[in-house]
C-alpha cells in the first residue's frame, strides 16, 4: 500500500471509528428487532379473523353484493407504499421500489407514501400524491391506519379508483424480506373464494343485525385498517432486520480492513527499520 506510516495509521483510526458507529447501530437495530417481531407476530390474528368474518358473510348468501365487492369503470390504481424513514438498510428500499415500478409499469396510478423514503421516491419521480399525511413511519399508529382506511373506502365508494393496492416489503425471517403487492379493494379474492367453496359446509346459520350488508360494510374499514398496520408492521421489523445485516456486513468489512492496513503498516514499520540499519552499517564502514 502507497503512503508513509502515517497516513496508514489515520486510516486505521478512521476505519475503526467507522467501525464503531456500524456495530452500535446493528446493536441499536438487534434490540428493536425484536419488538418489531413481536408486534408481527400480534397483528397478523387480527386481520385474519377480520377476514374469516367477512368470506362467511359473502360465502352464506348467492345475491350478496356489496360497494366493496364490485369492479369500477375506472383502471387508475392507489398504490400504499411502504417505505423506510432512513437509509443503511442494504436494498430494502430500492428492492421494494422495484417491485412497485414493476407491477404499476404501463398504468394510470397514485401513491399514498409511507415512510419519508416513500415521499422521497415520489417527488424524484414526479408520481401523483393522495396525501403526504403519513409521511413517517415511525409515527404510525393505529389510529393513523384507521383514518388511511377511511380514506381509502370513501375514495373507492367514490369511483376514484378501480384497484386499491398495498406495496410493502413481507418479513420472513432475519436473513430474508420479500416486496411483495396486496390488492384491497375490491375484494375479489372472497367472492373467488366463494365460488370455490360451493358444495363445502359453510357457517350459514348466523344472524347479524341490522343485516348482513350492513355488517359487512362496517368490518371492510376495519378489515383495511388491520391489513395496513400488519404491513407497517412488517416493513419495520424488514427494515431493522435489513439494517442489521447490513451494519454486521459493514463491521465485518472493517475488520477485514483493519487487518490489512496492520499488515501494511508493519511492512511499512519493517521496511523503514530495516532502511535505518542498513543507514547505521553503511555509516559504520565509512568512518
Amino acid at each position: 500500500m502507497a503512503g508513509s506510516m502515517k497516513e496508514i495509521k489515520l486510516r486505521i483510526k478512521s476505519v475503526e471509528s467507522t467501525m464503531q458507529i456500524t456495530k452500535e447501530m446493528e446493536l441499536v437495530a438487534s434490540s428493536k428487532l425484536r419488538r418489531a417481531k413481536e408486534r408481527v407476530e400480534h397483528s397478523r390474528p387480527y386481520f385474519e379473523t377480520l377476514y374469516a368474518t367477512l368470506f362467511d358473510i359473502a360465502a352464506a348468501d348467492s345475491e350478496f353484493s356489496s360497494p366493496y365487492l364490485a369492479k369500477r369503470e375506472t383502471h387508475r390504481r392507489l398504490y400504499i407504499v411502504i417505505a423506510g424513514d432512513r437509509g443503511l438498510a442494504g436494498g430494502y428500499n430500492v428492492n421494494l421500489f422495484k417491485c412497485l415500478e414493476e407491477v404499476s409499469a404501463g398504468q394510470d396510478f397514485v401513491v399514498l407514501p409511507i415512510g419519508k423514503k416513500a415521499v422521497e421516491y415520489a417527488h424524484r419521480r414526479k408520481l401523483p400524491i393522495l396525501t403526504e399525511e403519513f409521511a413517517e413511519i415511525a409515527e404510525i399508529s393505529v389510529a393513523d391506519c384507521f383514518e388511511m382506511a377511511s380514506l381509502l373506502c370513501s375514495a373507492f365508494k367514490k369511483g376514484e379508483f378501480g384497484h386499491i393496492e398495498l406495496c410493502f416489503t413481507s418479513f420472513v425471517s432475519m436473513l430474508s424480506q420479500v416486496p411483495e403487492v396486496f390488492s384491497m379493494l375490491p375484494l375479489t379474492d372472497l367472492t373467488d373464494h366463494e365460488k370455490s367453496a360451493e358444495g363445502k359446509k359453510i357457517r350459514n346459520l348466523i344472524w347479524y343485525e341490522p343485516n348482513e350488508v350492513e355488517v359487512f360494510n362496517a368490518i371492510v374499514p376495519e378489515y383495511l385498517a388491520g391489513l395496513i398496520y400488519g404491513g407497517v408492521c412488517e416493513s419495520v421489523a424488514s427494515e431493522l432486520a435489513a439494517r442489521r445485516t447490513a451494519m454486521e456486513a459493514a463491521t465485518s468489512n472493517a475488520e477485514d480492513m483493519i487487518d490489512k492496513l496492520n499488515l501494511y503498516y508493519n511492512r511499512a514499520r519493517q521496511a523503514s527499520i530495516t532502511q535505518e540499519i542498513t543507514e547505521i552499517v553503511g555509516g559504520a564502514e565509512g568512518l
